[in-house]
């Protein structure tokens, strides 16, 4: 199974799993020590180690092996001001190689593409070529992630039995400021154009994903805010074209980027939760007009990162500021067995 119109998924394999399984190239499955899925999340960070980029990676890496995460989630704005050249350009090694070297970072890194990506070859990032340089580097347009139960019963019911489900989507082209000619930047459509089919069809394979999901817990990934109080503030053509999604199908997070700030908003409509992790390196942007919004939590104006802790009853996000000091955490809980876990990682290019 290949989703080809921009929505990158950390899913997994239900319904019809064992079939679907046989049909995907570079299936892994592994045992995983624990009875959580561990991750950090940074955004906005690739500045070859200016704006204290260098200091957070550092604080990354100590967490990370506090915590004995599996992988990296990177919200975009991967490498300013305008992306990469090409696959050649030394910005990937400055930026991303020769930055995260702390021994807990050496885990797979799954990237969304921000706006100031786009602005430069697009392509290149998403290349596998990067990915030869980098073994750690993933951004692809499709590709799949699972954490799941494993039952001593079937490989189906194994398949089957999943406590997790990350969807990944790609939110620039929502963005129609963006589109327009002539416009302030170029940004690198390839692959995307024309813009309203690319987004129907996104919309189409999340909300599809959604739906057949059974997993105890749904977050959605992209690079723009839905709702945020900092500099961007509110993202209107997500907030009319995503957000109606998230909330039919009892979405639990939207983990973002775009905001250079670390930020938590919970929706009053809603049981989903709106967390900001763009502090990744230049920071201090000030706060929106809108900062009196309802179900603020909590909003921090500097850099920092995030951490998470999924098992199948329980949730922790934990913000951490430039020195790995804790500014805020969100604990949820939901009532589900308890299994031993499994990863199982699939890329589709």
């Amino acid at each position: 199974m290949e989703f080809q119109f921009g929505v990158l998924m950390l899913c997994f394999l239900c319904g019809s799993a064992l079939s679907l399984a046989r049909d995907i190239d570079h299936l892994v499955l592994r045992d995983v020590n624990g009875e959580s899925l561990n991750f950090l999340v940074v955004g906005d960070w690739g500045r070859k180690g200016e704006y204290n980029q260098s200091r957070v990676a550092y604080q990354m890496g100590r967490i990370g092996e506090e915590l004995g995460v599996e992988f990296v989630i990177s919200t975009g704005d991967n490498f300013y001001e305008d992306g990469l050249t090409g696959v050649n350009d030394t910005s990937f090694y400055e930026s991303f190689s020769d930055i995260y070297t702390g021994k807990s970072l050496q885990k797979p890194w799954y990237a969304v593409l921000g706006n100031h990506d786009y602005r430069g070859d697009a392509l290149a990032q998403l290349s596998p070529v990067l990915t030869s340089k980098d073994i750690r580097w993933h951004c692809r347009r499709s590709f799949t992630l699972t954490k799941q139960f494993s039952t001593p019963f079937s490989l189906e019911r194994m398949l089957a039995d999943s406590w997790v489900q990350l969807f990944f989507v790609d939110t620039t082209p929502f963005v129609e400021k963006y589109w327009k000619i002539p416009n302030e930047h170029n940004y690198d459509w390839r692959g995307v154009a024309p813009r309203s089919a690319y987004i129907s069809r996104q919309l189409q394979d999340l909300e599809m994903g959604l739906r057949t999901s059974n997993a105890t817990w749904k977050i959605v990934i992209g690079h723009h805010t839905i709702r945020s109080v900092g500099y961007h503030g509110d993202t209107p053509e997500l907030i009319h074209l995503l957000l109606p999604i998230l909330e039919k199908y009892d979405v639990d997070l939207y983990v973002n980027g775009h905001d250079h700030c670390l930020e938590h908003i919970k929706s009053v409509t809603s049981k989903l939760h709106f967390l900001t992790s763009g502090g990744g390196s230049k920071s201090w942007r000030g706060i929106g007009d809108n900062a009196d919004m309802d179900g603020l939590e909590m909003f921090y104006d500097g850099q920092g990162f995030m951490s998470m802790q999924i098992g199948p009853t329980n949730l922790h996000a934990t913000f951490y500021d430039i020195d790995g000091n804790v500014i805020h955490k969100l604990d949820l809980e939901k009532n589900e067995s308890l299994y031993r876990t499994i990863l199982v990682e699939d890329v589709v290019s």
